[in-house]
């Protein structure tokens, strides 16, 4: 009986986990493009530094690791990396959007198409 007890036990447990396993989501760089509009506004802007809520120099995105930037926006999505602007902009992304976003950025030179002089 208490076999049976442990191997059902597990097998919820199995089942439960088994939705909470997150498939790899592949970006578009194409699909990226439409997405980045929101952005483009302080990552496209050479040493641009935000005013609010503080002084912070915004990072260029160009070239940047695709999977960096994915792990970053799931950062600020969930509240693990800490910064206002980013978690309101991210909170409304999906894992697609995240991933396109990522791949659209990943294919652009390091600097960002909107400064053509650096």
């Amino acid at each position: 009986m208490k076999k049976n007890l442990t191997v059902a036990a597990l097998a919820v447990l199995l089942s439960a986990t088994a939705g909470a396993v997150e498939t790899e989501v592949t970006g578009s760089a194409k699909a990226g493009q439409s997405k980045v509009a929101m952005c483009i506004g302080c990552h496209g802007i050479a040493e641009y530094r935000t005013a609010f809520p503080e002084v912070y120099r915004v990072p260029l995105l160009g070239g940047q690791n695709a999977k960096y930037i994915q792990v970053a926006l799931q950062g600020y999505k969930h509240g693990d990396r800490k910064y206002s602007t980013m978690h309101a902009l991210a909170a409304s992304l999906s894992e697609q959007d995240m991933a396109d976003i990522a791949e659209y950025y990943a294919a652009q030179k390091p600097f960002s198409p909107n400064n053509p002089d650096k």
